[in-house]
Parts: C-alpha cells; sequence; structure tokens
C-alpha cells in the first residue's frame, strides 16, 4: 500500500507563522508537522508516499527531498488551490488504483502500544469498506473546541452527526481511502467530506476508534499546549 500526506493548506489560523512557513514545517518541539505524520507512515511499514505542496511549495519540495529512508513522491500543486479532496484526486495518478492510506499533516497522532495506521491497516476489509477512518474520542483530544463528527455503531460504521447534537468522536486524520470513490467527480477544488459522504451513503463508511494521544495544532495556543504535552511526557 502507498500513502499520502496532505501537505498543501494555507495554514491561515497559525498566522503569523505561516506567512513565510508553510504549515506542515511548522515545528512543534524541534520538529516540523510533516515529520510526525511521516513517522507515522514508517511505523507501518510503508516506503513510497506522496505529498502534496501549494503554499511556499518550494519549502515543502525541499524538506522531503532530503528524506532518504522513504520514497516520496511531490504533488505539484502550485498553480490551484484544490481543498483536501481535489488535492488527492490529482495525485490519484501516482497512487496507483488500490487503496492507500491519507494522512493530514495539521495534526499529531501519538500511539500508544502499537501503531495506529497498522491497526488500520489490520482492520481493512475491502469487502466491506471504502473509507476507515481513525478516530478520537472528542472528550479527549487536545486542543480541540468542536461538537465531533460523527457516532459510531457497534460494528465500527460511521455516521455523521447531527449539527445540533455533539459526537462522541471526531476524525483524527488518518484514514485508509479506495480510490473508486472519486470516480465520475469533476477534477477542481472539494473537501474529503464529499468522499466520506459518499461513503456513508453506500454504507461504508467505517471507522477505528485510536488508543494513543492525539493533538490538534490549528492555532498558536493549541501548538504551545501540544508542545508542553511532548516536552513533559
Amino acid at each position: 500500500m502507498k500513502a499520502m500526506v496532505l501537505a498543501a493548506g494555507l495554514g491561515k489560523r497559525l498566522m503569523p507563522l505561516t506567512e513565510h512557513t508553510p504549515k506542515p514545517l511548522v515545528k512543534v518541539d524541534g520538529k516540523p508537522l510533516i515529520d510526525y505524520a511521516l513517522d507515522l507512515v514508517r511505523g507501518a511499514g510503508i516506503g513510497e508516499v506522496v505529498v502534496n505542496c501549494h503554499h511556499l511549495a518550494d519549502q515543502v519540495e525541499a524538506h522531503v527531498k532530503n528524506i532518504e529512508d522513504l520514497n516520496v513522491i511531490l504533488s505539484d500543486e502550485r498553480g490551484e488551490l484544490l481543498e483536501t479532496g481535489g488535492g488527492v484526486q490529482k495525485a490519484l495518478p501516482k497512487l496507483g488504483t488500490s487503496p492507500f492510506a491519507l494522512l493530514n499533516s495539521d495534526v499529531i497522532v501519538r500511539d500508544g502500544a502499537s501503531s495506529s495506521l497498522k491497526n488500520l491497516l489490520k482492520a481493512w476489509n475491502p469487502e466491506r469498506m471504502d473509507v476507515l477512518l481513525l478516530m478520537q474520542r472528542t472528550q479527549e483530544a487536545v486542543g480541540y473546541q468542536g461538537k465531533g463528527d460523527y457516532n459510531m455503531d457497534e460494528r465500527g460504521r460511521l455516521i455523521r452527526r447531527d449539527e445540533r447534537e455533539m459526537a462522541p468522536f471526531l476524525f483524527a486524520g488518518v484514514q485508509i481511502v479506495n480510490p473508486d470513490l472519486f470516480e465520475g467527480i469533476d477534477k477542481g477544488a472539494f473537501s474529503m467530506n464529499r468522499i466520506f459522504d459518499r461513503a456513508e451513503a453506500r454504507g461504508r463508511l467505517f471507522g477505528l476508534p485510536h488508543n494513543g494521544q492525539w493533538l490538534h495544532v490549528g492555532d498558536p495556543d493549541a501548538l504551545q499546549q501540544a508542545e508542553k504535552i511532548i516536552q513533559g511526557s
């Protein structure tokens, strides 16, 4: 299986840090955010990873070129801002026709006794699933102020929360995706939520609870909080 790390966002909520540094290269405890995601790829035994870039793309490109233990392929989005779904769609020729792992680079997923991405790979069942999301318990999320994303039934099937309710789980930024879900979607900017909704409508959107720690790094305050937690652990 191949992997892709999403690294093309503008990082507006982390301004002014992201004025001259792309969000994936903002450091938490001396380590760029993207490297935390790449560690998950390594921990799962995946050797080939696509990284997309847009904002301050030259810096992202220079950073990944220095990685020697992974085969990193760049998906260049300098000329267009495609959001998460559009970025993945553009990279599909580099990812192939098989299911692939997809990771965000704006959160820090800290594993417990086992690799979260490896656990997803073990739980992946293409007979039942089109998307398998790593889910974080909303009340245990660090630096997160939202209402969560999904309810999960006893089989792991996900149902998006009603706007008025608090959901017990939020998407943790790590997933496995069947590329067939992108068929028939026009090229351009769109969110991966469109893909999730497609899978949910087919009864093929599943989740796996994360048993480690999850740190949201959405703004400067959350970044400082994440840094204190990592330094204190």
